[in-house]
């Protein structure tokens, strides 16, 4: 197939600092352009497009900016349950809420999903495995037999 002038359609300019595959654009050998498209394939002609630089200088490089921005994600999600926990003052606090809110839900009969909805609005930020967790426990304790001694 040849270029039908689709392409100009999805026409990338040069980023500013970076390069222009760790930007996410690809570029098509056919249409001679680099595009802006998520695809493998070119939406013009149809050939696969080059997602990576060809030469080994400009790999090296973006190998190096690729494995930067991971080891700094990685960093981002460690700080982020430290951030979340709070201290033991605000956790004490979050913790009777979630206590009043769970001993209301088993004595007015909520439903499971109403429970988890009330424990997300909470201030401590409850992950939904969590707030199901604790659901799952309050109404299985409240449905456990009472044993009576006679």
């Amino acid at each position: 197939m040849t270029c039908k002038g689709i392409c100009s359609r999805y026409k990338a300019q040069k980023p500013v600092g970076t390069g222009r595959y760790a930007s996410g654009q690809r570029r098509c050998q056919i249409c001679e352009i680099f595009i802006n498209w998520e695809g493998l394939w070119c939406p013009c002609c149809g050939y696969r497009l080059r997602t990576k630089p060809r030469n080994l200088k400009y790999k090296a490089k973006l190998r190096a900016r690729v494995e930067a921005d991971a080891a700094s994600l990685k960093a981002q999600t460690v700080e982020a349950p430290l951030v979340a926990a709070g201290t033991g003052a605000e956790a004490g606090v979050s913790s009777d809420f979630v206590k009043t809110t769970l001993e209301t839900a088993v004595s007015e009969g909520w439903t499971k999903t109403k429970t988890v909805e009330e424990l997300r609005k909470s201030e401590e930020r409850i992950t939904i495995k969590k707030a199901r967790d604790l659901v799952k426990e309050a109404f299985e304790a409240k449905s456990e037999p009472i044993a009576i001694k006679a």
